[in-house]
């Protein structure tokens, strides 16, 4: 990724987050090859935002939290490849990353969605996006952009 963008969004409500996941779906297609890092604590909404972006890419029918079996992998609909979803919360060690063979996933084409990736540090390539969300006091979420332009552009 050489140029980096950042920006702030505010989401009062999950309408709000849902407005930003179809306008990145949007930024995303016709076939999703993206990285995006999603950093925040418990309950800030990293998997309802990313469920949020999955139904806006097509994905149909039930969309799991990976926080046990670690990877969710969906088939995008008009061969628009695949989606995984990993959830990095219970590592103990980022060398697990490897242990669990997901150097061939991070290396093929499609979208690659990770909640706790510093849980992974030093594994993973590069982000092409990465949002940080903070849950506010009046339950609307704060969030941080931060990577190529075209999709940090495609969220506000």
């Amino acid at each position: 990724m050489s140029a980096i963008l950042e920006t702030h969004l505010l989401w009062p409500d999950e309408a709000a987050a849902q407005a930003s996941a179809q306008r990145l779906a949007a930024a995303l297609l016709p076939a999703p090859d993206a990285l995006i890092e999603l950093h925040g604590p418990l309950g800030a909404g990293k998997t309802t935002f990313t469920r949020l972006l999955l139904r806006a890419l097509g994905v149909e029918g039930r969309i799991k939290s990976p926080s046990y079996a670690v990877m969710e992998t969906y088939e995008l609909p008009s061969g628009a490849g695949t989606a995984s979803h990993f959830d990095f919360y219970r590592f103990g060690d980022p060398r697990e990353w490897e242990d669990a063979g997901f150097r061939d996933i991070f290396a093929a084409p499609g979208l690659k969605l990770c909640e706790w990736p510093e849980k992974a540090a030093g594994q993973l390539p590069p982000a092409d996006l990465q949002l940080f969300i903070e849950l506010m006091p009046d339950d609307s979420r704060r969030v941080r952009a931060v990577g190529a332009p075209r999709l940090v552009e495609a969220l506000a």
